[in-house]
């Protein structure tokens, strides 16, 4: 049976934000200690006082939570310290048993490792400035950041919003997936067109990026928080992170966007299929391993919805019908435009700024983790090569194309190379 939205926990007003708000504060006394210094967060960080404060913090057990939002809370808190005490400044490879231990302790109960994700980041981590106002960006505020800064809450407030105007998204996609399994052709036209304008629809929030978070602020002073401890020894963690009194290190990629249940969901109702970057013949692994960082229920449902993934298309094929063919096929397109702005945002916001490092001074910025790195192949936060990944995603969405003229647009760029050759332009 095709899965159900609200089986998964997720809302069709909201998608993959929580249908109530996240908690803004632990209401237990006994939790204050972990609150009152994420209040102070940004000025310890600054005054490079954090790791003493978090060493200093009494061991407090998990068992004082009572709900699933008092967990999110906690996961969250424990998590932004742990980064916060990992980067500031040169990398150290042990956590503290005061944030070690109950973060791993709530993330076993949540489904997720006990490291910063998408979810943590972003899902759980905005509240309304206006209650009585619409769920608008404008009307938006970050719960907690590193920094302090406009730039750092902004960055995470795109990705709410982008989430939130997904559940359009969610329905459009489920509901023609129900079509092509009843064999519903006109309908399934409808909702597949729906399902184009809003990807389209959210290509252009995610450029909204650049609004108001500078790109140099974010690579210098927020991205350096958000790493994980994976894949990270060319900055100074070669084994991962012992938490508290393990004997063993353990290695976690850090937030990403292939942390988003929405984007996986996209490629799985469009019947778009991922490669390990650079090898077409064994499945892209890291993408399947972003699934972990996922909350529980949201990685369920992508998991309960993967034996349709080729409903859609198939039913498309099967059809030969202009209509229905092109309804599918601007999906693809629109998707593949989405991730040509995802490309286009991660190389001003990270592989331009790159460059900028090797002509800075030493002294010039407080750089720590990958803002400190100054050559070789960019990694992103989850510890991937960045562009050869996001740019193989970009173009195998293109290869489920149904059309042939749609196959032919989207894989090989027939026109823009025929106009380009015709006009003497070199693509050089």
């Amino acid at each position: 049976m095709i899965p159900t939205l609200e089986a998964y926990d997720i809302s069709p007003y909201s998608g993959f934000l929580p249908a109530e708000p996240p908690l803004g504060r632990l209401p237990q006394g006994y939790y204050q200690p972990w609150e009152e210094v994420i209040d102070k967060l940004g000025p310890y960080i600054m005054g490079k006082r954090i790791r003493e404060v978090i060493n200093e913090l009494p061991q407090l057990s998990i068992n004082k939570l009572e709900n699933e939002r008092e967990m999110r809370r906690a996961y969250q808190v424990l998590t932004f310290l742990a980064h916060a005490y990992i980067w500031c400044g040169e990398p150290v490879e042990k956590l503290p048993s005061q944030i070690a231990v109950p973060c791993v302790n709530v993330s076993k109960i949540l489904g997720l490792p006990p490291i910063a994700t998408y979810a943590s980041l972003c899902l759980w981590n905005f509240k309304k400035i206006d209650d009585r106002r619409e769920f608008s960006l404008d009307n938006l505020t970050t719960i907690n950041t590193f920094t302090g800064s406009i730039d750092e809450s902004w960055f995470y407030l795109v990705s709410v919003y982008f989430e939130k105007e997904g559940s359009f998204s969610l329905k459009a996609g489920l509901d023609a997936l129900n079509n092509a399994q009843n064999g519903q052709m006109k309908e399934a036209v409808q909702n597949l067109q729906l399902l184009a304008e809003s990807i389209d629809m959210l290509g252009s929030i995610l450029m909204r990026m650049e609004e108001m978070c500078d790109p140099h602020i974010f690579y210098f002073r927020i991205r350096p928080f958000l790493a994980g401890w994976k894949n990270m020894g060319s900055v100074g963690l070669e084994k991962g992170v012992y938490y508290g009194d393990e004997k063993t290190p353990r290695s976690y990629a850090g937030g990403s966007n292939a942390q988003s249940s929405l984007i996986q969901f996209f490629d799985i109702i469009l019947g778009v299929c991922h490669h390990a970057t650079g090898d077409l013949t064994a499945d892209n692994s890291f993408l399947n391993e972003m699934r972990e960082y996922m909350p529980k229920k949201h990685r369920e449902f992508l998991e309960a919805l993967e034996p349709y993934t080729f409903t859609i298309r198939d039913f498309v094929k099967s059809q030969h019908d202009e209509e229905l063919t092109l309804a599918y096929d601007a999906c693809l397109a629109m998707l593949k435009s989405f991730r040509d702005k995802h490309i286009q945002i991660v190389t001003r916001f990270v592989v331009l700024q790159a460059k900028k490092v090797n002509k800075m001074g030493s002294g010039t910025t407080l750089r720590s983790g990958l803002a400190r790195k100054k050559q070789g192949e960019e990694k992103g936060t989850g510890g991937t090569s960045l562009l050869p990944f996001l740019k193989q995603c970009r173009d195998e969405t293109g290869n489920a194309a149904a059309g042939s003229w749609g196959k032919r647009i989207l894989t090989d760029g027939m026109l823009r190379l025929k106009y380009s050759k015709s006009n003497g332009v070199n693509e050089d």
